[in-house]
Formats: structure tokens, C-alpha cells, sequence
């Protein structure tokens, strides 16, 4: 019993933090848990797809054309004869890539614009927020295409045109964040000590405001796949010999009467990617909600 009030009042002594609270509270979510190992499966196959991939992903068997699934290939073949299994795990390479790197653009851009626009306040704030306004009223998609066929199709402008036009809705949320934590003691205290703006922006304000921003990267993610997705349809996202999610899925609504399984798995590989990112931020934004730990 005494062993045992020594170890409870050390740690008392050392306490606890927010992040360790969030990562016990997330835990108990098992639909998180659930969407975290999902997430992670997925991106750890697509990180060994080259070594497991069980037929090279540009093979075409035009003889063997489309054929349901059987031992020699378990979700099928596509009408180019090639294996559907092997063209999925290459394709979520690409879909997860896009997702991640534009969505980590799309969070730098957004972030840095409403943190600076939110705590400036004034005329700075209002110049901000008015291009984000004017960004708004652009026709994104047509932006995004000009890029596309200006500078030609690869996989690298790709990403940056995404990110481009994904960073708007975050600038404003981070903006609404920041607006409201400005008021608080703790900002008043770093200012009454000196701190200059960017350090009272990058070292209080970003991570206490890091709970929404979690979130709606959570929700950005999904948002860039089926932008990514769209393009492929139109011709003007991944190119062949490569493939993405969206693309195996174009080619397989185009003949989902005939041959069912090749719009059915990429369709359940992207599906189970969506909802594993819509639990996990579901079980983030209730983890990293402080009003949550009195409760």
C-alpha cells in the first residue's frame, strides 16, 4: 500500500499534458483506433507495394483481357489483361501521395495566411482575408486545368496545383482560431514579457488552435483524393503506364455492367481510405477537445 502511494504521488509530481490526455481519450475511441490502423495498413502497403506487388503494375496479358477473380489473380484482371490487385496497391501509391503532400501544402499556406490575417487584425486582416475571398469566386477546377495543360502534366505540378486552391477554407478556420485566442491571458502574458508577433503566433497560438486543424486535415485529405480522382477521369490527373484510385475507377465505371469487380475494389480500397480518415478525425476532434478531460 505504501509502494503504492509513493508511485500515485510521483505522478502527481510529474503530471500529465495535454497531448498525453488526447492520446488516452483517443484510445477509448475504438472506431479511431479502428481508422488509424486502417490508415497506417494502407500507407505501409503502399510504401512495400514495388517488393509485394505480385505482378509488375505495366504487364498486359491482352489474351487473358478481363477475367473475374481467381487463384492466379484474387481480385481479377482489367480488359488490358493486367492484374487488378497489383494495379490497386500501385494506384493507392499515388492517391495517398497526392492526398498527404498537397494536404500538407494546402496546412502550410492556410495556416501561415489565418494565423498572421487573425492575430494582425486591421487593414492587414482585411487585405488578407479579401484575396482569400477573391481566390473563392475563381472558378478553382478551371485554374487547376490551366495549369495542367500551361505547364504541362506531371505528378509534381500535380500536387502543387492542388494545394493551391485546398489552403482557403483553412486560412479561414485558422483566422476564426486565432481571433478568439488572442483574447486570452496567456497571449497577454507572452506580449507583456516581450515576445515578439511571430513567436506568439508559432509558439501559442498555432498549438493551442491545433485541434481544428487536426480535424480538417482529417476531412482535407478525402477532399484531395477525389479532387485527384476527378482530374484522372477528365485525362488530365495520373497518366498511364502510372495509376491512382481514381483513375482505376473511371475505367471501371466505364464498364461496370460487364466486368463489376473492376469498379467494385478500387471503389472499396478509396471507400475504406474516406472512412478510416472520417473516424480518425472524429475520435481527434473529441481527444484534443479540452472540455472533454472535465467530463
Amino acid at each position: 500500500m505504501i509502494d503504492q502511494a509513493i508511485t500515485d504521488i510521483s505522478d502527481a509530481e510529474r503530471g500529465t499534458s495535454l497531448w498525453r490526455d488526447a492520446w488516452v481519450r483517443l484510445r477509448r475511441n475504438r472506431l479511431a483506433v479502428l481508422g488509424l490502423c486502417i490508415l497506417l495498413l494502407f500507407t505501409l502497403i503502399a510504401l512495400l507495394t514495388p517488393w509485394i506487388a505480385p505482378y509488375d503494375h505495366a504487364q498486359q496479358n491482352l489474351e487473358l483481357g478481363a477475367t473475374p477473380p481467381s487463384m492466379a489473380h484474387w481480385l481479377g484482371t482489367d480488359i488490358f489483361g493486367r492484374d487488378l490487385l497489383t494495379q490497386i496497391m500501385f494506384g493507392g501509391r499515388i492517391s495517398l501521395a497526392v492526398g498527404f503532400v498537397a494536404t500538407v501544402m494546402a496546412l502550410i499556406i492556410g495556416v501561415s495566411w489565418g494565423a498572421i490575417a487573425g492575430y494582425t487584425g486591421g487593414r492587414v486582416d482585411a487585405v488578407m482575408m479579401r484575396v482569400v475571398d477573391i481566390l473563392y469566386a475563381l472558378p478553382f477546377m478551371i485554374f487547376i486545368v490551366l495549369l495542367m495543360v500551361v505547364f504541362g502534366r506531371n505528378m509534381l505540378l500535380l500536387f502543387l496545383a492542388i494545394g493551391a486552391v485546398e489552403w482557403l477554407t483553412m486560412a479561414r478556420i485558422m483566422r476564426a482560431q486565432v481571433q478568439t485566442l488572442r483574447q486570452q491571458e496567456f497571449v497577454e502574458a507572452a506580449v507583456s514579457i516581450g515576445l515578439t508577433p511571430a513567436a506568439i503566433i508559432w509558439r501559442h497560438l498555432v498549438p493551442n488552435a491545433l485541434g481544428p486543424i487536426l480535424v480538417y486535415t482529417t476531412l482535407t485529405i478525402p477532399s484531395v483524393m477525389l479532387l485527384e480522382a476527378f482530374l484522372s477521369f477528365l485525362g488530365l490527373g495520373v497518366q498511364p503506364p502510372e495509376t491512382s484510385w481514381g483513375l482505376l475507377i473511371s475505367y471501371g465505371a466505364e464498364t461496370m455492367e460487364e466486368y463489376p469487380w473492376l469498379l467494385l475494389y478500387p471503389g472499396m480500397a478509396l471507400a475504406m481510405t474516406l472512412f478510416s480518415l472520417n473516424f480518425l478525425g472524429d475520435g481527434l476532434r473529441d481527444a484534443l477537445d479540452v472540455r472533454s478531460a472535465k467530463d
